[in-house]
């Protein structure tokens, strides 16, 4: 098997952590000439750049991507908290902390094994994608018979933020942004909507127009990444007998496999941060406009802050995770994808899955940063 050429084509190899540790061991933080990056792969680096104060979310000139620019997605996409830094992040990301700590766990797990149980599990790419929109959209306050209906016009919306994404691509997804935001306008109730504008006011940010946008955050931001865990985890479990066996015996032990995987094959392997100026980052002179590819699931791997990295324990003690990011913009939803991403395993194993057979035909979808195992080869030769 060849290595990848760069932390770019490594999210989608077939087995990306032994170039990942080279970098942590040899070049934890280094000029890639050749994709324009620097390059952050230690536990270390990776903590000194999303915690610098000169490191921003977005190019400073670009705050929304051009090919957005005068659409409804554009408009989602400003108003997101995760993609905004000073005033645009804070306090409005408290209220959306705020609002997902206030979930009860219970009625959580309960409305995702709910809905894995009515879903088709068959059909794993489907029910992978469709299970955690389907659970947050819900919980947002989207009554039933509006569920079938975001669930599409979100799997039109995500595509076409990915840069590169085809003109047809780009727009539907511009057109599916107007609808999701024109039905966020008539939903009503005591949902997660509305705790997120409850939060919202107490800190002085009435802005509907935030509020809508950051509940379809919510949902575009479980779509890929959830998914990618309930991949990543049967590929996990089928490839680590002993912990299958466990999760078999004592089915409690699954949220532990899921945790572990988070750490050990995570779906978000990298994010990108910009320089806003001229200075020092993680001990680099780097320069107003460069940008630095920050590698996470390299810094889960980093042995010096994980030992024994590359195995999969679910015993494992004092679990660090940069999977979620670090800093003032560490993402707040760990413990609800955890739970979505549990119920639908859960449902998939129940299905009698052949495991092994899914995990030798996995084929990852192009990605520059997620890692999903729910290619063509995957789905159609884990049921033969």
């Amino acid at each position: 098997m060849n290595s990848p050429t760069d932390p770019i084509s490594a999210v989608t190899h077939p087995d990306p952590y032994p170039f990942y540790a080279g970098l942590v061991a040899r070049r934890p933080l280094y000029r890639d000439d050749a994709l324009r990056l620097w390059v952050a792969s230690s536990a270390e680096a990776v903590t000194a750049v999303l915690t610098s104060d000169l490191c921003r979310v977005r190019p400073p000139a670009e705050p929304v991507p051009q090919a957005l620019l005068g659409s409804p997605a554009a408009e989602i996409f400003r108003h997101l908290v995760r993609m905004n830094d000073g005033p645009g992040h804070c306090p409005f990301k408290q209220a959306v902390a705020a609002a997902l700590d206030a979930l009860d766990p219970s009625p959580v797990a309960d409305e995702g094994r709910r809905w894995a149980g009515e879903l088709d599990a068959q059909d794993l790419a489907d029910f992978a994608f469709r299970l955690p929109v389907t659970v947050v959209a819900g919980l947002l306050g989207v009554p039933e018979d509006g569920l079938d209906q975001t669930v599409r016009w979100m799997r039109s919306f995500v595509p076409a933020l990915a840069p590169g994404c085809s003109s047809e691509v780009l727009e539907e997804g511009k057109t599916a942004a107007g609808y999701l935001i024109d039905f966020f306008r008539t939903v009503r109730g005591e949902g997660l909507l509305a705790t997120l504008a409850h939060e919202a006011r107490r800190l002085g940010r009435d802005d509907h127009k935030v509020i809508i946008a950051n509940g379809i955050g919510l949902m575009f931001q479980a779509h890929d990444a959830t998914a990618g865990l309930i991949g990543n985890t049967l590929v996990a479990l089928a490839s680590h007998r002993e912990a299958y066996d466990q999760v078999t015996a004592n089915p409690s032990l699954l949220g532990e496999a899921v945790l572990e995987t988070l750490r050990f094959d995570p779906p978000v392997q990298n994010t990108r941060r910009f320089v806003a100026q001229d200075g020092i980052v993680a001990g680099q002179a780097m320069q107003d406009g460069d940008a630095i590819l920050v590698v996470l699931a390299a810094a889960n791997r980093d042995p010096s802050i994980n030992p024994h990295p590359d195995r999969f324990d679910l015993f494992r003690k004092d679990r660090r995770l940069f999977t979620f990011g670090a800093g003032v913009h560490a993402c707040p939803g760990e413990r609800l994808a955890v739970t979505i991403a549990q119920a639908g395993i859960e449902r998939i194993l129940r299905t009698g899955i052949d495991l092994e057979r899914f995990a030798a035909a996995r084929a990852y979808r192009p990605s520059v940063n997620a890692r999903i195992p729910f290619g063509e080869a995957s789905t159609a030769s884990a049921r033969r």
